[in-house]
């Protein structure tokens, strides 16, 4: 609900009591100007029973006990005070609303009995003050019943609200376990087969240079490979484990302590800063392939530089299995407002017959959707397959 929706409508209900109680006053012969005036100070307070609940409950009182006592309207006159009287319990107030409907009825009971000579008959004028005991009783009853409703409304919203943290945290160690435990697997599977592979690949590079043999080059790719592999992979657990860190104590921040030290150390994700180290790698293995930079070379986003070294080395990857004997060309396009990364061969690959996607270009596409960026993979009209990714850049400011 808006914030001026309650004052406009008890600035309504001030409006409409004021109308009426006015109507009252000018049908009453009796009536003066100080009636009229007190009938408009009482319902003109009630525009503040929401907010300031004492302050009407006191005018109201006030003003038509003046009204009342002076002509005796009946039970109209009554209205003002209820609604005063409503309000002040709805607050949590008893004890000064129950005293203002005892003045007001009192004093009415005692006016409207001391008119009795005039002709009014004494049992109807205490049957009509019984009959507003009863309707001030049922004020008061429904603001208790409202101001039960309000507290009850708060405090469900409150359990939502705990109940929401509780789901949030609940999640948060759940993801935290789940990277613990491929962080675990990780370790236990592809660093130790990882390791394996580099000691024997060294170990082998060491006997054929102790023998004077030339060292094969696709051993020394091995061996770099792996090596690279293992870095990698022990940045990318130390990046899972420290995360779990993180959320365990939050208010442990990246500049205290030893948690420095560890940050200083780690090392860095690959980027497009060893675009050359990896492009030599695949060449290697035999793969012929150039590299063209155009635009400003310049720093990258993260995320940005990491999602291009990536696409480079899948796309490597790719034709090294899929195009034997193809030539690649890679080429990086740095534009004032994205990254052109592209990647072709000159392979078998035709538009008649598209390879099937695998994981390698699913991962590279979710990749490139995150950043916001798009991403063609498919077969050249010309032959072979290329693979232009296209990487926002952001704000050049």
């Amino acid at each position: 609900m808006h914030a001026w929706r309650p004052v406009a409508m008890d600035g309504a209900l001030a409006v409409v009591v004021a109308v009426l109680q006015s109507v009252t006053v000018l049908a009453n012969p009796g009536a003066g100007a100080l009636d009229l005036v007190a009938v408009l100070a009482a319902s003109a307070a009630l525009v503040a029973w929401r907010r300031a609940p004492l302050v009407p409950l006191l005018v109201s009182t006030l003003g038509m006990l003046v009204y009342a006592a002076h002509v005796q309207p009946g039970p109209p006159a009554a209205f003002p005070v209820m609604v005063a009287v409503f309000g002040a319990v709805r607050a949590g107030h008893r004890v000064l609303p129950a005293l203002a409907g005892t003045l007001f009825l009192g004093v009415t009971l005692a006016a409207n009995l001391t008119g009795a000579a005039s002709g009014q008959d004494p049992q109807t004028i205490v049957q009509g003050t019984v009959l507003l005991l009863g309707w001030f009783l049922a004020a008061g009853v429904g603001g208790t019943v409202t101001r039960h409703r309000q507290a009850y409304l708060e405090q469900a919203e409150q359990r939502a609200a705990e109940a929401e943290r509780t789901r949030e945290e609940v999640a948060r160690r759940r993801a935290s376990e789940e990277r613990l435990r491929i962080a675990r697997e990780l370790h236990d599977t592809l660093t130790h087969s990882i390791s394996v592979i580099k000691v024997q690949a060294g170990v082998a590079v060491h006997l054929a240079r102790k023998r004077g043999d030339e060292v094969p080059a696709a051993l020394l790719a091995i061996q770099e490979a792996s090596g690279d592999a293992m870095r990698e992979l022990r940045a990318t657990l130390e990046v899972l484990r420290d995360d779990d860190a993180r959320e365990r104590d939050p208010h442990d921040s990246p500049d205290r302590g030893p948690r420095e030290d560890a940050e200083s150390v780690r090392p860095e994700p690959s980027g497009l800063d060893r675009l050359d180290d990896l492009v030599d790698r695949a060449r290697s293995t035999g793969l012929p392939a150039t590299v063209t930079v155009s635009g400003e070379r310049r720093r990258l986003p993260v995320e940005v530089d990491r999602a291009a070294y990536r696409i480079v080395q899948e796309a490597l990857t790719n034709v090294s299995r899929h195009a034997g004997g193809a030539a690649a060309s890679v080429r990086i396009d740095y534009g004032g407002t994205e990254l052109v990364v592209q990647v072709e061969d000159d392979g078998a690959a035709r538009n008649d017959a598209p390879p099937v996607p695998g994981v390698g270009l699913v991962g590279m596409r979710e990749r490139v959707t995150a950043l916001g960026g798009r991403l063609r993979a498919e077969p050249r009209a010309e032959g072979g397959f290329t693979v232009r990714a296209e990487l926002p850049l952001g704000d050049p400011s």
